[in-house]
C-alpha cells in the first residue's frame, strides 16, 4: 500500500488577518470581526484579541466584558472569499486532491506529487511561502500519513509554523498526546476518558474495543481507531455536502431547559457558516447527546430556503419542546444543522485508491 502523505493548511486568524491588511494602525490592538447585532458571535479574534480569552463563537456580549477596549470589525465575506480562492489557486500548483473545510483550512493529498521537491514538509513550506508572498497573509500547516494526525499536527506551531508527523514516530507522538487533544473529543469526553484512567491516547491505545464501545457506543469505535493513529478517510475534492451544522459540548451535563439556552448561540454560528458556505437549505434539524451518549434529533423542513437567522432560532425553540422532557434526563451536547440544499455542487464524490508503493518522504 502506498504510504499518503497528507497536509492539513490552516490559515491563521484568517478573516481577522484579511482586515489587517488594509488596516496595518490596528496590527497591535485586539481586533474582532463580528455583526452588531445584539446575538451576535465573533467570526475570528486577531492574536492579541485571543490573549484576553476572546475566540470564535464567543457572543460579542462576553467578548466585550472580557475586553471593552477591542475594535470590532463587520465581516466581509465577499472579500474573504478572494482570498480564499487564491489561497486555493495556490494549492492547486502541487495537487489537484484538496479537500476545502472551510474558506481558511484545506487537506492536501501530495503523495503523488511529481515537481522538483522530495519532501512533504518543504511542499508544505514552499506552500506556506507562497501564501505570504502573494497575500500577504501567513498559514500554518500538519504533515502527516493520515488526516487526523495533520489535524492536529497543523495547531502544533500556530502561528505561521508547521510540525511534522512521520509514519515512523506515530506511535511515539500519540504515547504522551492528551486526549482532549483528539478531535470530537469535547471536556465531559475528556473527564470521562480521564475518570476511566485514560490520560494520554497511549493510555486510550491500551484498551480493548469492547470496552471502548461499552462506554462510548459506535464513537467508541472511532476511539479505537484514532489512538492507534488509524484514520482512512481519503482526501475528497469533490464532496457533495450534505449537511453543516454546529455544536457544543458543555463543560457540565444540564438538563433540557437549560441546554436550551445555547440555541440563540448555535442559531448565529449555523447562520454564520451558511453565510460563508453560500448555501441556504430547508431542513433544520436539532441534536441532543445525553449523558449516557444517547443521540435524540427532531427535524423541521421548510417550503423554501431558510435565509434569515431569526428563523433559524425560532425553529430550534419549536424543535426542542419536541424533545423528551425528563427531569432527570441529563445532556452534554447540543447541536444544529441544515440540509436539502438549494444551491451547491452537483458533483459527485471521488474516491481515490491507494496505487503501488514507491518511495514517500515526509
Amino acid at each position: 500500500m502506498l504510504q499518503r502523505k497528507i497536509i492539513h493548511i490552516d490559515m491563521d486568524a484568517f478573516y481577522a488577518s484579511v482586515e489587517l491588511l488594509s488596516r496595518p494602525d490596528l496590527k497591535d490592538k485586539p481586533v474582532v470581526v463580528a455583526g452588531n447585532r445584539p446575538r451576535s458571535v465573533i467570526c475570528a479574534a486577531s492574536y492579541i484579541a485571543r490573549q484576553y480569552g476572546l475566540h470564535s463563537a464567543m457572543s460579542v456580549a462576553k467578548a466585550k466584558r472580557l475586553c471593552p477596549q477591542a475594535i470590532y470589525i463587520p465581516p466581509d465575506f465577499s472579500k474573504y472569499r478572494k482570498f480564499s480562492a487564491q489561497i486555493h489557486s495556490i494549492f492547486s500548483r502541487y495537487t489537484q486532491l484538496i479537500e476545502p473545510i472551510a474558506l481558511d483550512e484545506a487537506y492536501l493529498d501530495v503523495t503523488q506529487y511529481q515537481g522538483p521537491l522530495t519532501y512533504a514538509r518543504d511542499i508544505a513550506r514552499e506552500i506556506r511561502q507562497t501564501i505570504q508572498t502573494e497575500t500577504g497573509l501567513t498559514a500554518s500547516a500538519g504533515i502527516a500519513p493520515n488526516k487526523f494526525l495533520a489535524k492536529i499536527a497543523s495547531d502544533w506551531h500556530k502561528p505561521n509554523g508547521q510540525f511534522v508527523i512521520a509514519p515512523s514516530q506515530v506511535t511515539k507522538f500519540l504515547q504522551q498526546l492528551p486526549v482532549g487533544k483528539i478531535p470530537g473529543v469535547g471536556k465531559v469526553t475528556e473527564q470521562k476518558l480521564h475518570a476511566l484512567g485514560w490520560h494520554t491516547v497511549g493510555d486510550l491505545s491500551h484498551a480493548h474495543l469492547s470496552v471502548l464501545i461499552h462506554y462510548f457506543g459506535r464513537w467508541g469505535y472511532r476511539l479505537f481507531e484514532l489512538a492507534h493513529g488509524r484514520d482512512e478517510r481519503q482526501v475528497m475534492p469533490c464532496r457533495v455536502r450534505q449537511q453543516i451544522s454546529t455544536e457544543i459540548t458543555l463543560d457540565e451535563n444540564k438538563n433540557l431547559s437549560n441546554i436550551a439556552t445555547h440555541l440563540p448561540e448555535l442559531a448565529q454560528s449555523l447562520y454564520l457558516i451558511m453565510q460563508q458556505k453560500q448555501l441556504l437549505g430547508k431542513c433544520i434539524t436539532l441534536k441532543l447527546k445525553n449523558s449516557h451518549f444517547q443521540t435524540y434529533t427532531r427535524s423541521q423542513t421548510f417550503s423554501s430556503p431558510i435565509a434569515d437567522n431569526e428563523i433559524l432560532l425560532a425553529s430550534a425553540i419549536k424543535l426542542i419542546k419536541r424533545m423528551p422532557d425528563d427531569p432527570n434526563q441529563l445532556y452534554r451536547l447540543i447541536g444544529l444543522g441544515i440540509s436539502q440544499f438549494d444551491q451547491y455542487s452537483n458533483q459527485s464524490e471521488l474516491v481515490f485508491e491507494d496505487l503501488p508503493l514507491h518511495n514517500c518522504h515526509f
